[in-house]
């Protein structure tokens, strides 16, 4: 699909009240004003790009000039890709005017291919966006034929390959006008003339080369669509459909014998914007009343705007999951992690995956470095040694104490914390850990990062873990609560 003048789409909606004549947006290029690009009345008056914009004034004296904004023409490019996901599963953007939406597999829910493009084209006339499109059995037929019209690829020019504009010269320059002429040419003569581009070009439209697109998002056959005849507003609507598209998709996953770790639910609305909703399960489920709930607490987000006119969900991450017996009666307690899984899947998707985790015990005798952060859902795998105690707070740094002990060696009588005084009643200890050398130079590593643990127990029954840095003499830190 190619878009043009599609700096000036984006620029005539974002405008209160774009002019109806002649308007066109510059860019600074080296100290000097050019055209980035006209409108269709600009064009007609004779305006081109790269002109200069004072000459340009001069030519058309009611010529409406604004900045230009590359880096919102992209952004708004972006989005139109998110709009066009409805279409494909599979859309690519062609920067800086232009996408490819690979609609292998989905035409049918159009009615076929001319019903999908008709359809494609009147939603964004309908928005106000000029575009033109052709659908062709590679990327490179379908660019050519959208920007230089519907015939075969021989008749087209030498532009339509996408070369590169020197190339393209040259080629035009020595009497190459049309893709059959380039065609007829010793390939051998002309890689060494214009090097492996040209070549590669023609055979990517031709589709003896293949060509890789970066999409949006990485296709997945793990796809759902409902399209609705009236578009819905109502919470009650929108919560419907989620529910019937959560079912489409585990009833798909369960005749395939698969689950998926994460969904993404999308909303499309009248306007062209879209409203997703992403979850992320702990463990590979495809329960459909599960997902539902928690699409369920996520929809209070959902924008409608003026109606909601179809809706998908992808799944990502999916791996295969045999039907297990879980139980021999009804009256049996279930015993694999599920009541605990859908609390991690609640939890998760209310505050965030990245505030639900598992702590994980490293290998590192230096505390700080003993613990790792693990997802949730994951097997707990060995502990920590049963003889080293380790608090159930580790505080993220050490808070200084100020200790009284009967000589420097001997465990701590009382401390004082926060401006509270504990008397000891209990401790055990010294534990001495000693810096990691093998993680430094060696002429960096020093007797002063060692460090003497005692474990304590005051008078109120807290228990805390405290250390003395360095030798005789060092300051007292505490770094945990039992």
């Amino acid at each position: 699909m190619w878009l043009p003048r599609w700096p000036i789409t984006v620029w005539r909606r974002r405008s209160a009240a774009p002019p109806e004549g002649p308007a066109a947006l510059v860019i600074a290029e080296r100290g000097v004003r050019k055209l980035h690009a006209v409108n269709a009345a600009a064009g007609a008056a004779g305006l081109f790009l790269g002109q200069k914009a004072a000459d340009a004034g001069a030519l058309v004296p009611g010529l409406v000039l604004d900045e230009a904004d590359p880096a919102g023409d992209d952004a708004a490019l972006e989005r139109l890709v998110d709009a066009c996901c409805r279409f494909s599963p599979a859309v690519a953007k062609d920067a800086p005017d232009g996408l490819f939406l690979d609609i292998d597999g989905v035409a049918h829910l159009w009615g076929g291919e001319e019903g999908l493009l008709e359809d494609l084209l009147a939603r964004l006339a309908s928005q106000g966006v000029e575009a033109r499109a052709a659908i062709a059995d590679t990327a490179g037929a379908a660019w050519a034929m959208a920007r230089f019209g519907d015939a075969p690829l021989s008749s087209l020019p030498i532009a339509a390959l996408r070369l590169d504009p020197q190339d393209a010269a040259q080629l035009l320059r020595l009497g190459i006008t049309k893709i059959a002429q380039l065609k007829d040419l010793p390939r051998a003569g002309l890689t060494k003339r214009f090097g492996k581009m040209a070549l590669m070009r023609l055979d990517q439209a031709l589709g003896t080369y293949p060509e890789a697109l970066a999409y949006r998002r990485p296709p997945t056959p793990w796809f759902e669509r409902l399209c609705l005849v009236e578009p819905v507003s109502t919470p009650e609507d929108i919560a419907r459909i989620a529910a019937d598209l959560a079912g489409l998709m585990c009833e798909r996953l369960a005749m395939s014998e698969r689950a998926a770790r994460r969904f993404e639910i999308a909303f499309h609305r009248v306007d062209g914007q879209v409203a997703r909703i992403a979850l992320g399960l702990s463990r590979p489920g495809r329960e459909a009343k599960i997902l539902t709930r928690l699409i369920a607490r996520k929809l209070e987000g959902v924008d409608p705007g003026f109606g909601i006119e179809a809706a998908t969900i992808v799944a990502w991450e999916v791996e295969i999951r045999r039907a297990a017996q879980t139980a021999l009666a009804e009256t049996q307690t279930e015993k694999d992690g599920a009541a605990v899984g859908a609390l991690i899947d609640s939890l998760s998707n209310r505050l965030g995956a990245h505030r639900v985790w598992r702590a994980r015990a490293h290998q590192s005798h230096v505390p700080e470095r003993a613990v790792l952060r693990a997802p949730a859902g994951e097997a707990p795998g060995p502990g920590w040694d049963p003889d080293l105690p380790r608090p159930l707070r580790l505080f993220r740094r050490p808070e200084p104490v100020e200790v009284m002990a009967l000589l420097p060696d001997d465990p701590p009588v009382q401390f004082r914390w926060r401006g509270r005084l504990h008397r000891v009643r209990l401790s055990e200890g010294p534990e001495r850990i000693g810096d990691e050398w093998w993680r430094r130079a060696i002429e960096t590593v020093s007797t002063g990062r060692l460090r003497d643990y005692y474990r304590v127990e005051d008078e109120t029954g807290g228990r805390y873990w405290l250390f003395r840095s360095g030798l005789e003499g060092g300051r007292w830190w505490l770094h945990g609560v039992f």
